[in-house]
């Protein structure tokens, strides 16, 4: 069974995660429609959505979300470590995955 800091610090990192990923995806699709003009696809497996632009938007809002989890994750690992003195053991860089 988890112990408290194990349940503590996959909450934290989850909802750094979450928050990241709302936040870049939003981010995205004002850039989307600075950049094209258009509003991002809503729906990007529809075939009335032009199968560049449907390519382009999931490569752009793939990458920048996971970007975005990444860096607030480590963010709230860094934290973590401010707070409790030592990484999660899960984020140890020896840690056998």
């Amino acid at each position: 069974m988890a112990d408290k800091g194990d349940i503590g610090w996959r909450l934290m990192a989850g909802a750094a995660a979450f928050a990241g990923g709302w936040a870049a995806k939003k981010a995205i699709g004002v850039a989307w429609k600075k950049s094209t003009g258009k509003e991002p696809p809503v729906n990007p497996e529809s075939p009335d959505v032009a199968l560049s632009e449907a390519i382009g938007w999931v490569v752009v809002v793939g990458i920048g979300v996971e970007v975005a989890r990444l860096l607030a994750t480590r963010a709230a690992a860094r934290q973590w470590a401010k707070g409790t003195g030592e990484l999660p053991s899960q984020l140890m860089a020896d840690a056998a995955p």
